[in-house]
């Protein structure tokens, strides 16, 4: 009898450890560090960060390969990472902070520029191509997969033949501004409901809106 009760304390930590994991999420948001970018299309992921670190009442700090911060949203902790890696080597920060917090890869999320889509519309998947973006490339090597949660906030694609970097890396015009904080806000309810709800009725709920 003692044995099993021995038993039951040394299994206990673990059953609790996986379940503290489970409630843990990484949300990556994938710009370029720095001034020049700050307001540029492209970093929109930090953007989408900022704007729920501030809804949380929370700030970022300086860490390994990024800035950080951690909200709790209903017994969740969503562990905020904006990478100071630059775009280009966005997936070395998300695998690096996957481990050190043991975050499974269902519970990642990476937020995303996308010229595909509308100014606006946002859209999650749980699985795709790189669409030839920089950064989701670098994701998708880091981490050998095509299978992770991602989404993408439209930037549209108003730009002429060749002139696809000029657009993606310059500054959100008049009328983008004026709207930003109608999407940005549309944008946070999107990361509590994937770490509230799960992926599958986030989708549902939110795709196209």
């Amino acid at each position: 009898m003692i044995s099993f009760v021995k038993t039951l304390f040394k299994r206990k930590p673990s059953v609790l450890n996986e379940q503290d994991t489970m409630k843990k999420f990484l949300i990556v948001g994938l710009g370029n560090i720095g001034a020049a970018y700050e307001n540029t299309r492209h970093n929109i992921g930090f953007r989408v960060l900022d704007s729920l670190a501030k809804e949380e009442s929370q700030s970022f700090e300086t860490v390994k390969l990024g800035d950080k911060c951690v909200c709790k949203v209903k017994g969740r902790n969503l562990i905020l990472l904006k990478p100071s890696t630059y775009m280009n080597l966005s997936g070395k920060a998300v695998k690096y902070w996957m481990d050190k917090e043991k975050i499974p890869l269902e519970n990642v999320l990476v937020v995303t520029d996308d010229i595909n889509l509308p100014f606006g519309t946002i859209r999650l998947k749980t699985k795709g191509s790189d669409g030839g973006h920089n950064g989701l490339k670098d994701v998708q090597a880091c981490l050998n997969t095509t299978k992770y949660n991602r989404f993408r906030f439209g930037v549209g694609a108003e730009f002429s033949k060749g002139k696809q970097i000029d657009y993606v890396l310059g500054e959100w015009d008049e009328e983008e501004n004026n709207a930003l904080p109608e999407r940005l806000k549309k944008a946070c309810e999107l990361i509590r409901s994937f770490a509230l709800a799960g992926v599958q009725l986030t989708m549902n709920t939110f795709n196209g809106k």
